[in-house]
């Protein structure tokens, strides 16, 4: 088996990468891999930015104490050819340190990584910010070069990035694109892996709450940030005054008060202009929620029909209103038939678990 050296990413308490810290090192050393975590200093700057999942200082600090002990392993003799680095975060300058290091001294290593996001995907942050300065275009189209084996949780994903970062956007340009995407998809070019997140551990620890009584509940799960549109949801709650409408991230929740008012919804909502993977969702399925997501970005690929309504619906505020009353007819057909949708629901978990939340494909890698 391999030895991994594991960059984490700096623990957000509401968020999966607490869970990432124990749960992916557990499952590694369980495949028989030997596994050295390299964590950040605990105390950085906590506060996220508005919107975002971090702090924009405080992750620096944390990366930049990540490649000083990489880079104190290499000074050490302590680097061997063959051994793995796994960067659970893509978005990571300590990936060209690393294969600085490892070429200059002829120590050959396997680098992966796990793509999030990035400027590629206009409605990020980066995207939204920064756009396509070149700076930014040429450092994650290095990453991705550097790295031995890139990671995307969905096939929306990966055709976003090749075309807006990769290919710069300009495919009609490029006759052999098209069939290119088709040949990564089809797993024919190691360098790009479709691959679910690693988050084997979820029914674990949703397990407690399962058994929590429903009520008529609809959560918006998401950030409080523009791609997400928050004000669809809450322009919904004043048309269906006979349900119960809260958005989670203005309720100060743990994530034990989180998990325990999602046991209780029956509707978790998305109308999200920007999604790789989709967590919140993910987590509904496993506690019983019917998933209302639009029929776009990586949900069109993700869920089954009867969970997806028209992408028109919430393309914008405009369409929304137009729309407005089939959204409302689609909630009150859920609620009222929320018994009959039990069954697809937990086929749904299931369909999502086999595919999207497990990192089979990062594992064999390993291997």
């Amino acid at each position: 088996m391999s030895r991994i050296f594991l960059i984490d990413l700096e623990s957000v308490s509401t968020r999966y990468t607490v869970e990432w810290k124990w749960a992916l090192p557990e499952k590694l050393r369980n495949l028989g891999h030997e596994v050295e975590v390299i964590s950040g200093p605990e105390d950085i700057p906590r506060a996220t930015t508005p919107g975002a999942f971090l702090n924009f200082g405080g992750t620096n600090i944390y990366k930049s104490r990540q490649v000083e002990q990489v880079s104190r392993l290499f000074c050490e003799g302590r680097i061997s050819s063959g051994d793995h680095f796994i960067f659970t975060d893509a978005w990571h300058p300590g990936i060209i340190n690393l294969k600085y290091m490892s070429e200059l001294l002829q120590i050959p290593v396997k680098i992966h990584a796990l793509w999030h996001a990035g400027s590629y995907d206009p409605q990020d942050f980066l995207g939204r910010l920064i756009g396509d300065a070149p700076w930014v275009r040429h450092a994650e189209k290095s990453f991705f070069h550097a790295v031995d084996h890139n990671y995307f949780a969905t096939n929306f994903h990966i055709e976003m990035f090749m075309r807006n970062l990769l290919n710069d956007g300009m495919e009609t340009e490029n006759p052999w694109f098209e069939e290119d995407i088709h040949d990564v998809l089809a797993g024919k070019y190691p360098k790009i892996t479709r691959c679910g997140w690693p988050m084997e551990y979820m029914d674990a620890i949703l397990a407690p709450y399962k058994d929590t009584p429903k009520r008529d509940l609809i959560l918006f799960p998401h950030r409080i940030a523009p791609e997400k549109q928050v004000d669809i949801f809450k322009d919904l709650a004043t048309h269906l005054p006979q349900y119960e409408f809260v958005v989670c991230q203005e309720q100060n929740l743990t994530k034990q008060e989180y998990h325990k008012l999602l046991a209780q919804a029956k509707i978790v909502f998305s109308a999200n202009l920007q999604e790789t993977l989709g967590i919140s969702c993910y987590e509904g399925c496993v506690l019983d929620a019917i998933p209302m997501v639009p029929d776009r970005l990586s949900y069109k690929e993700m869920y089954f029909d009867v969970f997806k309504y028209a992408t028109e619906m919430t393309e914008d505020w405009e369409r929304y209103t137009v729309h407005r009353h089939k959204l409302c007819y689609t909630i009150i057909q859920h609620m009222d038939n929320y018994d009959m949708r039990l069954k697809l629901i937990q086929q749904q978990k299931e369909s999502l678990s086999e595919r999207f939340f497990t990192a089979q494909g990062l594992y064999d890698n390993l291997n």
